[in-house]
């Protein structure tokens, strides 16, 4: 049975006798032994299967030159889900491959594109990816729209590239092939996320991450001229500090606010008009509560699913059972008003 509608948040000026809201409380119940919003983010890192699954490879070129890698899989017809990753992400990603499978199981095709500089070889351009980056998903829905019209079409993000989805779908409204969505831990607002980063614990995932961006960055800019001062990447010790001097004078953005004020999805929620499901853990170590969007801020189209616990792409709920994936399977399955 799908959650039933909590009603402690309400739209702005509302009181307790309004009607229910389209944020729901989840099923997910973390384990006694794992339910720290760490312990949730880390475990399945190194205690996640990943299995072989058969693909088949291709390369998209985009229109401006440049390109992305695709990876296929699943049933040989039926209907189709694009997949988009975290930052930094791939199909090495602890997510990618079970999901999959997963989703593999339940009938459904798959199709993993990897942003620019994300798979085994880096792009053409300068430019890369960035947290608000639509064209290419736009490309890549309009590019499989027109390969196969009568096919069934959903999508689906994580992090980053939930965050690239919800915004694209905000920006398209009723104007997309698209059938239905998923997003997963989405960092809302990027400007409290990146300061969430720089506190605490997650602080040691700031460090990983722009440890593998600073590595791409050079390189990348070992083969072409760097329009940006790459003696400076050491001392980007912080999100905040790397957007500023390389993802926003690489993707045209004025500055670091201006790039997070433009990027975050949270702005666009209430213009989605895909059915789209939000999966969000109130413990994400990856932003604070305060970015989670309120019942005002979403569209009818969007149910955002809240749980306490869950981490950053966790939802363990045993030893190798991920409720993420039976959930996410479970509402793609589901007929769509």
């Amino acid at each position: 049975m799908p959650p039933s509608p909590i009603t402690w948040r309400w739209s702005a000026g509302c009181t307790p006798h309004c009607p229910e809201v389209p944020i729901v409380r989840s099923a997910f119940q973390p384990p006694r032994w794992l339910r720290g919003p760490h312990l949730q983010t880390l475990y399945p890192f190194g205690f996640r299967a990943r299995p072989s699954i058969a693909l088949r490879r291709e390369r998209l070129e985009l229109p401006d030159g440049d390109f992305v890698d695709l990876a296929h899989g699943g049933p040989a017809d039926g209907p189709l889900l694009l997949m988009f990753h975290g930052l930094e992400g791939s199909l090495r990603s602890h997510y990618a491959l079970p999901w999959m499978r997963t989703f593999h199981q339940a009938g459904w095709r798959t199709l993993f594109m990897h942003f620019r500089n994300c798979s085994d070889e880096p792009n053409r351009l300068p430019r890369s990816y960035h947290s608000g980056d639509t064209g290419d998903i736009a490309h890549l829905v309009a590019t499989i729209h027109a390969r196969e019209p009568a096919t069934p079409l959903a999508a689906m993000g994580v992090s980053l590239g939930g965050n690239a989805l919800l915004k694209y779908l905000g920006e398209r409204g009723a104007d997309t092939p698209l059938s239905t969505a998923v997003a997963v831990s989405v960092p809302f607002r990027l400007d409290l996320a990146a300061a969430r980063m720089e506190r605490g614990l997650s602080r040691l995932y700031q460090w990983h991450l722009l440890r593998h961006l600073r590595s791409h960055a050079r390189e990348k800019f070992a083969h072409m001229p760097a329009p940006i001062d790459l003696s400076q990447l050491d001392a980007m010790t912080t999100f905040r500090r790397f957007d500023d001097q390389v993802t926003a004078p690489l993707h045209g953005f004025a500055g670091v606010d201006d790039y997070y004020a433009r990027s975050s999805s949270r702005q666009y929620l209430k213009h989605i008009r895909v059915p789209t499901l939000i999966l969000h853990a109130e413990d994400d170590p990856f932003m604070t509560p305060d970015a989670i969007p309120s019942a005002a801020e979403l569209s009818d189209s969007v149910t955002l699913e809240l749980s306490p616990h869950g981490g950053h792409v966790g939802f363990v709920e045993g030893a190798s059972s991920f409720w993420a994936d039976r959930r996410i399977a479970e509402y793609l399955d589901r007929p769509k008003p």
